[in-house]
């Protein structure tokens, strides 16, 4: 195991260890009312709103265990599984970033029980404003926690659709006009202009419309309802400053990440030192000392 051989500074008194993984979140309308955001630590979850401005340091162990079976691993594959169980779950096949490669219709799911309960259900298409504008899905059930976890400062969904493979079709067809990813350099410079989703809306719909009308066409009108009433939702995040330069921490390059607390956004915490992505460690077990 690797452990920081440095004395921890007595300003820092709380003191938690545990495998990291996903920020659990809490939807915030503004500023003044940002998303909260709790770091869990295996059975321990710190709230961090309440260290803003202080001093926090995660220090690595050396040691990753696979987030699905437990096994030790050398390298966390798709974000906190081992290699064994990146190439058998359903979670990790390339269906789950490219959704409309689904091949649960052929078969050839690996798991046909998971992929009934999180494919085949109700999925939202959505604009977004993270880095800009962007078109994403995710199931209804996600809502607004995708969006807090892109850093998106505005949301919007614009259709609702039967299945994870459908709502891929769907991303698509709009990716042709604008992003389908965000920027995580631009999301974190804070400086993103606030856009007219409603106006965005009906642009693309327009620019869809004759390919939409023949996927509705061919998978029947309900599998793709669009969703004309929904209003946009603001999102506040608890950030004191954000960096003019971003630089990017690791646990594969330095065990002990460390530094004042300037603000969290996405899956990202904001160091004076530094920003440093949690959902790409998960699986890692560190201490934290705040």
């Amino acid at each position: 195991m690797l452990f920081a051989d440095e004395p921890i500074k007595p300003s820092l008194n709380l003191q938690r260890q545990g495998h990291l993984a996903k920020m659990r979140t809490k939807l915030g309308h503004s500023p003044e009312q940002p998303c909260q955001y709790w770091l869990p630590l295996d059975q321990h979850e710190v709230h961090l709103n309440p260290l803003l401005g202080k001093p926090i340091k995660l220090v690595y162990q050396g040691v990753i265990h696979c987030q699905h079976c437990g096994r030790a691993s050398n390298k966390s594959f798709a974000q906190g599984y081992c290699y064994p169980c990146f190439k058998k779950l359903p979670q990790c096949d390339s269906c789950i970033v490219s959704p409309e490669k689904c091949h649960f219709d052929q078969g050839t799911c690996r798991d046909s029980d998971w992929g009934q309960k999180f494919c085949m259900s109700e999925h939202i298409v959505y604009l977004a404003n993270s880095s800009g504008i962007k078109v994403g899905i995710t199931r209804a059930s996600q809502i607004p926690t995708r969006w807090i976890d892109q850093g998106a400062i505005q949301a919007l969904p614009i259709f609702r659709v039967d299945s994870r493979h459908r709502s891929g079709l769907v991303e698509v067809l709009y990716k042709q006009h604008v992003a389908d990813k965000t920027n995580w350099r631009t999301m974190l410079k804070g400086q993103v202009a606030p856009i007219d989703l409603i106006e965005a809306r009906e642009r693309l719909l327009a620019a869809c419309r004759s390919d939409l009308d023949a996927l509705q066409q061919r998978l029947g009108i309900q599998a793709i309802q669009p969703i004309h009433d929904a209003e946009m939702v603001e999102l506040g995040f608890p950030v004191l400053n954000y960096p003019t330069k971003v630089s990017s921490l690791s646990f594969d390059k330095t065990p002990v990440v460390e530094g004042v607390l300037q603000g969290i956004k996405g899956q990202y915490l904001i160091l004076d030192s530094g920003v440093i992505n949690i959902r790409k460690f998960g699986a890692y077990r560190v201490e934290l000392f705040a």
